[in-house]
């Protein structure tokens, strides 16, 4: 398309792009709007900053923007796969070991339990929103409704964040459990480059190749994702029920005799590292869109999904034990070394087998969740709106996905293990903390309807929960052994969720499915996720200031201004149309 124009009149380049593809609106059409816009930027964050946007507007217009609709093709069976599938990686074959041995030994059972229900509690509350709010957008869509634009702008550039490390260290682990199944050294799969730094010099092509493959199978079809997904899940939990099966033929019931060495500490210290085996389904979430019917299919699928994992993860942990004392354990390789210790050296391959087929999901369920919040993020023009474009023959993001993909390819082909692994899942936690939070928001406020009295006390106990969980999770942190802090903040939150139940009156009743036990289990998983925040390491707290300055960057200066334009294009188009509408009807009145 050399030399031609777009319909908007702009010229495209080769790539048959064009600027109106990236910065449409009427802020960046000149250097005198942008300047304009600039100097606009003092009012048009206090315009945005505690701007929320309503159920009707992002399940109708700004789903309109992408021109094309997905199709509903999935079903509660597709979700219940796609939630294993997105969840059920390598984590239960790396995270037991450490567990397990430096920790909570034998009782890393309970652990898994403990890490399993807190899971479970975000599950629940991401369940609600997405049946009410079956988009594209995930938590971003849920935190722009009930937060704010700008909550849901520093969560959602986060978490495009995270996945894109979470893609890129899944990719490059595929690689190492490749090459355990030839007997070679991960790296002597990969290309040594001596003049890059040593933590980006082991470039890893296949990690890129795989990458790339799964974006195919991801523009191609969900629904032919789904089957994909749902035959590699299928051959997955095959080769854990064969671990269950030959492990439990070896048990020794002794190991479980000093049960829980560190005592309480060590189990809750073992839940906050497992937790990271049971994320994933956040992801699964922004398949809202594409669901036949969401108030049947959603809750089946994604609790039905959690409460198989839990399953899977408690009894794979106690065959671990049953086969091998706890402090004998590998770290690194608990099940492969367990099988090895007890003379079966060939299962080995059949666990890196199994780990291969759990991290060939995980990446198409992280690059399917990836494309749909950043098409979400382009509808709200917070991202360039070409990425919102959904292809008109398949019907999927396929701009998004793209993108998501080459950056993932390039992280990966580029950046070590150990610097991926430093890089954990604090926004991750943060994200579902925030989704508890908005869940509260939702039952207790609505705009125009709930008296100021109420808003006031809701309020009031909100801060003294969130107030409460950074307490107790700070307690914790600082290593402390004593009960006193705990008998001061667990009160607190105990007597701020009953208040809320007590003296709020619920606003809002969910029209199809709604959480059980309002505020508790919302109120709960805040304070939960906000617990396991606190075992999460100091270089990542570093690393998301870093990240979050830098958005903070963009949106003042981009994002800020796209997103204000398109608001109000789509206030003036609604207000338009209004005014049409009562013109047509006073016509209407006049003629009879």
């Amino acid at each position: 398309m050399e030399g031609g124009e777009n319909e908007n009149g702009g010229k495209k380049r080769g790539c048959g792009c064009s600027k109106q593809d990236f910065l449409p609106e009427e802020s960046f059409q000149s250097c005198r709007s942008y300047l304009n816009a600039l100097c606009n930027t003092k009012s048009r964050l206090r315009d945005r900053l505690l701007a929320r946007s309503a159920d009707h507007m992002e399940l109708h217009e700004i789903r309109g923007r992408s021109q094309h609709e997905m199709k509903k093709r999935l079903n509660w069976w597709d979700i219940i796969w796609f939630g294993i599938g997105a969840v059920m990686g390598s984590g239960i074959f790396v995270l037991t070991g450490e567990a397990a041995r430096n920790h909570s030994g034998p009782a890393v059972v309970v652990s898994y339990l403990i890490s399993g229900m807190t899971a479970l509690l975000s599950v629940l509350c991401y369940t609600e929103f997405c049946v009410e709010l079956p988009v594209a957008g995930g938590s971003f869509t849920y935190l722009r409704v009930e937060l704010g634009y700008f909550v849901a702008y520093i969560a959602a550039g986060n978490i495009l964040f995270e996945y894109v490390v979470a893609g890129a260290s899944v990719a490059r682990s595929w690689t190492s459990y490749l090459a355990t199944l030839f007997n070679h050294d991960p790296n002597s799969f990969r290309f040594h480059a001596s003049s890059f730094p040593e933590d980006y010099s082991h470039l890893d092509p296949i990690a890129a190749v795989v990458s790339l493959l799964i974006c195919i199978a991801a523009c191609m079809s969900t629904k032919g994702s789904s089957r994909f997904n749902s035959i590699a899940t299928i051959v997955h939990l095959l080769v854990l029920l064969f671990i269950l099966i030959v492990g439990l033929t070896k048990a020794n019931p002794q190991h479980f005799s000093n049960f829980a060495p560190n005592g309480i500490r060590g189990i809750l210290k073992a839940s906050s590292i497992l937790f990271f085996a049971y994320v994933g389904f956040d992801g699964v979430a922004t398949l809202g869109e594409e669901v036949k019917n969401p108030g049947r299919d959603i809750p089946i699928g994604l609790i039905g999904s959690m409460l198989i994992i839990i399953l899977l993860y408690c009894l794979l942990s106690a065959t671990l034990i049953l086969i091998q004392p706890y402090y004998q354990i590998d770290v690194n390789a608990p099940f492969t070394l367990a099988f090895q210790a007890i003379g079966l050296k060939w299962a080995k391959y059949i666990v890196a087998l199994g780990a291969l087929k759990g991290m060939t999901t995980v990446l198409l369920a992280n690059i399917l969740g990836q494309a749909r919040y950043f098409t979400h993020i382009g509808r709200t023009h917070m991202a360039p709106p070409f990425l919102a474009t959904i292809n008109e023959k398949t019907r999927t993001p396929v701009n998004a996905t793209v993108v998501m993909t080459l950056v993932n390819s390039i992280v990966g082909f580029f950046t070590s293990l150990d610097v991926l692994a430093n890089l954990l899942s604090l926004t991750t936690l943060l994200i579902f903390s925030l989704v508890a939070l908005a869940l509260l928001v939702r039952r207790y406020y609505v705009g125009g309807e709930t008296t100021s009295s109420n808003r006031n006390k809701l309020i009031l106990f909100l801060m003294l929960i969130i107030g409460s969980s950074i307490a107790t999770a700070v307690y914790w942190a600082i290593g402390k052994n004593g009960w006193t802090g705990y008998a001061v903040t667990v009160p607190i939150w105990f007597i701020a969720t009953l208040g809320l139940n007590l003296m709020v009156k619920e606003a809002k009743k969910p029209k199809l499915w709604g959480v059980p036990l309002v505020p508790w289990l919302p109120s709960a998983s805040f304070a939960t996720n906000v617990f396991i925040m606190a075992s999460v390491d100091g270089a990542s707290y570093v690393r998301f200031g870093i990240w979050t300055l830098l958005l903070l960057l963009y949106y003042v200066f981009i994002a800020l201004h796209a997103s204000y334009d398109a608001a109000k294009e789509t206030t003036d188009t609604t207000s338009a149309a209004t005014a049409t509408c009562l013109e047509d009807g006073g016509a209407s009145q006049l003629h009879h």
